[in-house]
């Protein structure tokens, strides 16, 4: 007779999971040896939980299909929780598997006892203790349903006794796994969405991760209305390429005319995006469609809210609106993009290829260039959002994962260890910085140990550059954001991963492109210049006095690489009068 352990993991293996990320221990032996004995499915073991939370919800990202990790009873789990909620708020669907302390100590304060169904209901949208292995089987097709249906986690807490128990009814049954049919506003909700439209004189579209596979739909509404696009750093990968229309990011991280194009306005239509930082909203003239009813007006008063698919309502859309012939705000963004570029890319172009510590533009835009036209890039918090935010250059089909809304630090290495393995085949690159790399280290021994070809370029300024920031814009002295150099190229040799430490600008095209042939891991470190920040594109009074008051030597820089030739071109082919 087979047990809830061996039920678990058959039916998991046949609904198509291929791997359960986690570290073994104790109450969760039993399920690790039911994938040892079960085929078409593997035990990955990481050297920290939060990897494992992590590795999942980047497998479930570029896969888009359910993905799953584990955490022994007490300690063990609670590793997890930090990755599943970055996997939460970016709706990757990942089943985490908790497991307990024997069922007749439930209660009782024994040894390593928690509470893990109250402890991950804050990030999940599913989360149930199995009691009896009668329960196992519909909480399973619940929980898994759930994490796919709605896009999130959902977590199974379950007692390492009771998986040691037989199973009962089939040894594994059929999971539903149906993802959401796309949602259409009622006609007369898309022609009130077409009648404000039509009746705006300056129309902006803004555009979220949610415009996924909509980028023609958009092109063709803002063609049809002469609206500059811009987007939130979820936005960019799907938006920003072949997009004349594009007026850049908007946020901490933003470049370009974004921020004064949502401003001047009279109409801004947010597409698929739920972007947090509602100053950079102006709070009025706002309309949006989303998926999620939930999200609808949360971050600014709407004029009119539009629950829907992106693509679908823009599809019912189209035929509604009036062609406008007048281009005068959309040409005046683009001028102004482009003028907000050129400003700032000599900090990036005037002999930076010369200048020591290596400027890390510099880097991000070699790496851009050398790296394979559909790569995944893996990016850390911190000013290596900035980097690629700026200079990786998106064309439909790259992918770039970061913990973009949960804004943890140590991502980039987990996520391109869950990337890789899901996608072997393709090239992954992880963007880390010094400080996010040394926090989650210990799983660089992951790499050789599976062979996960994952290729790390490491920033090593010896600070925590975007903490050094938000001090200085606040006044305050950078205190506690540096710290004594490290030589993390070593500790990868170490390690068993092929490596190299570039301290020469002249070296680090050399260094990308050796790591990248190499068949297996690669750390490529980079000794980068601590005092390359970064600007906002909106500066306001109270940040400038900030930087006098906190910063006396602070090199600010605002390079944006390729996108100023990018913008040059879409100006280039603006018509005139």
């Amino acid at each position: 007779m087979a047990t809830v352990a061996e039920q678990l993991v058959r039916t998991l293996r046949d609904a198509g999971v291929e791997r359960i990320y986690g570290i073994v221990g104790d109450s969760l032996n039993p399920i690790v040896d039911a994938v040892r004995r079960t085929d078409g499915i593997e035990w990955v073991h990481v050297r920290h939980e939060e990897t494992a939370a992590f590795a999942a919800a980047a497998e479930a990202q570029v896969t888009g299909k359910l993905a799953v990790c584990a955490g022994s009873c007490g300690p063990g789990n609670l590793h997890l929780i930090n990755g599943l909620f970055d996997a939460h708020r970016s709706g990757a669907p990942v089943l985490a598997i908790a497991s307990h302390i024997p069922s007749n100590q439930i209660g009782t304060g024994f040894f390593q006892e928690t509470h893990p169904d109250r402890l991950f209901a804050e990030c999940s949208h599913f989360s149930e203790l199995v009691a009896e292995p009668a329960q196992l089987p519909r909480l399973l097709r619940i929980a898994t349903q759930t994490a796919v249906g709605k896009g999130g986690v959902a977590v199974l807490t379950i007692p390492g006794d009771l998986a040691d128990r037989k199973a009962t009814g089939p040894l594994t049954e059929r999971l539903p796994l149906v993802t959401p049919s796309p949602a259409v506003p009622a006609p007369e909700v898309v022609q009130e969405l077409a009648d404000l439209l039509n009746s705006g004189e300056k129309v902006m579209l803004f555009a979220g991760a949610g415009v996924r596979g909509a980028h023609d739909e958009v092109m063709a509404v803002a063609e049809k209305l002469a609206a500059p696009v811009g987007h939130s750093l979820g936005g960019k990968e799907w938006i920003q390429y072949d997009n004349p229309f594009d007026v850049g990011m908007s946020g901490l991280l933003g470049y370009g005319a974004c921020y004064d194009a949502m401003h001047e306005a009279d109409r801004i239509v947010l597409l698929g995006t739920d972007f947090p930082y509602d100053n950079f909203l102006p709070q009025a003239r706002t309309i949006q469609l989303d998926h999620d009813p939930a999200r609808l007006g949360r971050r600014t008063p709407l004029e009119l809210a539009v629950h829907g698919d992106v693509k679908e309502t823009l599809r019912a859309l189209l035929p509604l609106l009036r062609p406008r012939t007048d281009r005068a705000f959309l040409d005046k963004m683009l001028r102004e993009h482009v003028r907000k570029l050129e400003k700032v890319v000599g900090a990036y172009t005037a002999k930076i290829e010369h200048r020591r510590p290596i400027h890390p533009e510099y880097v991000a835009s070699v790496l851009d260039e050398v790296a394979a036209d559909d790569a995944v890039f893996t990016v850390d918090t911190g000013m290596g959002n900035v980097w690629a935010a700026r200079y990786l250059t998106p064309n439909g089909r790259r992918r770039v994962l970061g913990s973009f809304r949960h804004g943890s630090m140590a991502n980039a290495l987990p996520h391109a260890i869950g990337a890789q393995l899901a996608q072997p085949g393709r090239q992954v690159v992880s963007l880390s910085g010094d400080g996010g790399l040394a926090m989650l280290m210990g799983d660089l021994l992951t790499l050789p140990a599976y062979d996960v070809p994952v290729k790390v370029v490491v920033f090593n300024n010896a600070t925590l550059g975007m903490v050094k920031l938000e001090m200085l814009v606040d006044g305050l002295p950078d205190f506690g954001t540096d710290h004594a150099p490290v030589n993390f190229a070593a500790i990868a040799a170490a390690c068993g991963v092929f490596s190299e430490r570039v301290e020469d600008p002249a070296d680090v095209r050399g260094a990308l492109e050796k790591a990248f042939a190499h068949p297996g891991p690669a750390v490529i470190e980079v000794v980068t210049d601590p005092n390359a920040l970064s600007i906002p594109p909106r500066i306001t009074g109270e940040m400038v006095r900030g930087f006098a008051i906190g910063a006396t030597k602070t090199v600010l820089n605002g390079g944006v690489g390729k996108m100023v030739d990018l913008a040059r071109t879409n100006l280039r082919n603006t018509p005139r009068p």
